[in-house]
C-alpha cells in the first residue's frame, strides 16, 4: 500500500495532520499501540520540521508485510550540518517558530530514537529527504 500527503511550509495550524492520518492507517491495520505511538512521534517530528524549515514538502508512506517506510521530502534550505542537528537541543528554528513552542532541537534525535532506521539526504538551498523505516512487529 502506498499513500502520499502534502505539507505546507509555515502552516502551523495544520501541524500534525499528516502524522494523525498515518496513525489512523496504522490503527486500521491493527498494529500494536506502542508501535503506533513510536511511529507517531517520529512522523510528527519530521512533519513539523518541514513546516518549520521548508517551503513545502511531500510525505510518502509505503507499507509492506514486514516494514513501513515514511519518506519526508522537502523544498527548503537543507541542513547545514547533520552532525550538529542530531545533537539534542541544537536548533536553527527562527524566534517566531520558538515563540509558538516549536524548535526545541529534539526533532532528529526523536526521529532516530523512535524508528528502526533513519536516512537523511540534504542539499544546501534545495532541500532534505528523511526516510524513516519501521519493522512491523510479528504478532
Amino acid at each position: 500500500m502506498k499513500y502520499q500527503f502534502e505539507v505546507a511550509g509555515g502552516d502551523f495550524s495544520h501541524a500534525g495532520f499528516v502524522s494523525i492520518e498515518i496513525k489512523k492507517i496504522m490503527k486500521r491495520l491493527h498494529l500494536p499501540a506502542d508501535f503506533i505511538r513510536k511511529m507517531s512521534i517520529a512522523n510528527y517530528e519530521a512533519e513539523v520540521n518541514i513546516i518549520a524549515h521548508a517551503y513545502d514538502g511531500i510525505v510518502d508512506v509505503e507499507i509492506t508485510q514486514d516494514k513501513i517506510t515514511t519518506t519526508f521530502t522537502d523544498r527548503g534550505p537543507g541542513i547545514a550540518s547533520i552532525q550538529d542537528a542530531m545533537q539534542e537541543g541544537f536548533s536553527t528554528a527562527s524566534d517566531k517558530v520558538r515563540e509558538m513552542g516549536f524548535g526545541a532541537g529534539m526533532g532528529l534525535p526523536n526521529m532516530k530514537r523512535n524508528c528502526d532506521s533513519m536516512d537523511i539526504h540534504t542539499k544546501q538551498n534545495e532541500g532534505t529527504i528523511v526516510t524513516l523505516t519501521y519493522m512491523v512487529p510479528v504478532a
